[in-house]
């Protein structure tokens, strides 16, 4: 079985871990698949739209489940906050979508994305490490190493796995 994702970042593609250890022998393909939203999503509308639109386009370029994931951030009455969003598509037009966890972010990460700078980017500046968004990401960061991107995305990974599981078994 052919699963596909829609992003070359390591974070994400090691989030696929989840149903290629599920699927028997399942093939990983990594797509180039463009989210169809801007660089940096404002919204948990607009970030979950990208990785819809990141796992139809892996269906669409063959894969037999397409898997999507997004980062974003969305304001709340406290602050601005950390959104990540992960989907999967199948050949049936089956569409399945779940969120990750939520962190405030700090006041000059804050006025950075204001000030129109993309998250990752803005993060590799102010780490030193220009590679940021491909190892901990922000979510590494603000938690002092104790959870890292690749953990959160793989987090909804596996709730996705579940949701497809469930549908396939209840049909």
């Amino acid at each position: 079985m052919k699963i596909g994702i829609g992003s070359s970042n390591p974070a994400k593609v090691k989030a696929a871990d989840a149903f290629l250890n599920y699927f028997e022998n399942a093939e990983l393909t990594v797509f180039s698949s463009d989210s169809l939203v801007s660089s940096q999503p404002f919204s948990d509308e607009e970030t979950k739209t990208g990785a819809v639109n990141r796992a139809i386009d892996c269906v669409r370029q063959g894969a037999a489940i397409g898997l999507g994931f997004e980062g974003g951030v969305m304001e709340m009455e406290d602050g601005m906050y950390l959104s990540n969003w992960g989907a999967v598509a199948d050949r049936q037009g089956n569409i399945l979508t779940a969120a990750g966890a939520r962190i405030l972010l700090p006041p000059p990460i804050v006025d950075g994305l204001r000030e129109g700078k993309e998250l990752g980017q803005f993060m590799g500046e102010w780490t030193n490490d220009p590679e940021i968004r491909k190892k901990d990401g922000a979510i590494g960061v603000f938690t002092a190493g104790l959870l890292s991107r690749g953990e959160m995305f793989s987090h909804i990974a596996t709730i996705l796995l579940g949701q497809y599981v469930y549908m396939n078994s209840n049909k």
